[in-house]
């Protein structure tokens, strides 16, 4: 997560789990291959399925609530200074992306890394992960996995990944923290960063390290009960 972690609270280090860390991998494993489109095949390591995932399909188009997320909540209340000008320049791109085969959305995420290649006027991509994350802790197995994924094809220190989802927690945080909102988001997303990007924002932005306390004075003055709520209305059926 890098330098991203800082924006909205404590560093990657001290995040419930590390992204390299084996012991996320509790699930039984099997070993395929991510080889559509990749020169070698890449082996990789996915939960074998799971199991007994709510649908989330019944619910507000993930796409829009997440756009809506981002402008009202993430701009709005400048949980992050530097998203705005993105969303003004209309440089930050949207893509749904079926996780319950994680072997596709791993595909789709080298996928999305190709797409930034190319394409210089899309500064970020958040992938919303529509279906099959539901659960944190398969979130957080799948994420591992993805920024494993990122070094394997040469990423690492070219594209950062940063993790938003329905009940993210940090390290040391009880469940119901008002600071965990800063990464709690509609939908289960991956944030596909540029670092070349995020650095020159840093550069010229006088405090970043004030960041997350600022972020989490502000969660605890907005308080649980109206963060909850200003997220499931995101959520509501439509």
């Amino acid at each position: 997560m890098g330098a991203l972690a800082t924006i909205f609270g404590p560093p990657a280090a001290s995040m419930a789990f590390g992204a390299d860390d084996a012991e996320l991998m509790r699930h039984e494993r099997q070993s395929i291959t991510v080889a559509s489109g990749l020169s070698d095949g890449i082996g990789v390591y996915c939960d074998s399925i799971f199991l007994d995932e709510p649908t989330m399909t019944d619910f507000a188009d993930p796409l829009a609530a997440t756009r809506a997320w981002v402008e009202t909540f993430v701009v709005g209340l400048e949980v992050c200074p530097f998203a705005g000008r993105e969303v003004a320049r209309d440089s930050i791109r949207y893509v749904e992306v079926d996780a319950s085969d994680p072997a596709a959305a791993l595909m789709r995420l080298v996928e999305e890394c190709w797409h930034l290649d190319q394409h210089a006027e899309a500064e970020t991509t958040v992938l919303v992960l529509s279906e099959g994350l539901a659960d944190f802790d398969d979130y957080l197995d799948l994420l591992g996995m993805a920024e494993a994924l990122l070094v394997e094809q040469g990423y690492e220190g070219i594209y950062q990944l940063a993790s938003f989802h329905p009940d993210y927690q940090f390290e040391g945080e009880a469940e119901d923290a008002p600071r965990n909102y800063t990464n709690r988001s509609p939908w289960p997303m991956w944030h596909l960063i540029r670092e070349a990007g995020l650095e020159r924002a840093l550069a010229h932005y006088p405090d970043p390290e004030a960041i997350p306390e600022r972020n989490a004075a502000l969660m605890e003055a907005k308080g649980r009960e109206a963060l909850a709520a200003s997220l499931a209305a995101l959520r509501e059926r439509s």
